[in-house]
């Protein structure tokens, strides 16, 4: 078993009226919310994809498809915690995570601490080990214009001491 694994994750959702915004697990006030068959938290589901590619083990489509009716409105938190689970029986944990979320609005340096708070407890890591930014295209494209957010994330796995 290689000792430790790297894996990258990337998602994008579109904006729309009627749903909450859901970002690392946590609601933020928002007129818009992001589009899913879950509850859309892309920065989640980057984590989630980030995971499951240093597994080698497919992505998120696979293991929760759109097509399966109990995925319906899920928190994605619950996911993680799945992806987290099947990490631990492959004799993984996290090392450390970096993840970015792309997004002209709405602010998202006050909910920075409590997305970290949540994703470190679904994949039962410190919170030294969650890294999570803030970044906006200053405008640019379909992000810029308010259309979309977008979240991307590297992990490390590390074989786990047995």
């Amino acid at each position: 078993m290689t000792p430790t694994r790297i894996g990258t994750g990337f998602d994008a959702h579109r904006l729309v009226d009627g749903r909450p915004l859901m970002l690392g697990g946590v609601r933020i006030a928002h007129a818009r919310g992001l589009e899913g068959h879950s509850d859309g938290d892309c920065l989640v589901h980057a984590v989630c994809d980030a995971i499951l590619g240093a597994l080698g083990a497919g992505d998120m489509g696979g293991h929760f498809p759109s097509t399966d009716a109990r995925w319906k409105g899920a928190p994605s938190l619950r996911l993680l915690e799945s992806v987290a689970r099947l990490a631990g029986e492959r004799g993984y944990e996290l090392g450390n995570l970096d993840a970015t979320v792309i997004a002209q609005a709405p602010v998202l340096a006050p909910h920075i601490g409590a997305m970290r708070a949540q994703i470190a407890q679904a994949l039962a890591a410190p919170v030294e080990a969650v890294s999570v930014k803030a970044k906006s295209t200053d405008g640019l494209g379909a992000i810029g214009r308010g259309e979309g957010i977008a979240a991307q994330a590297v992990v490390l796995l590390q074989r786990r001491d047995r």
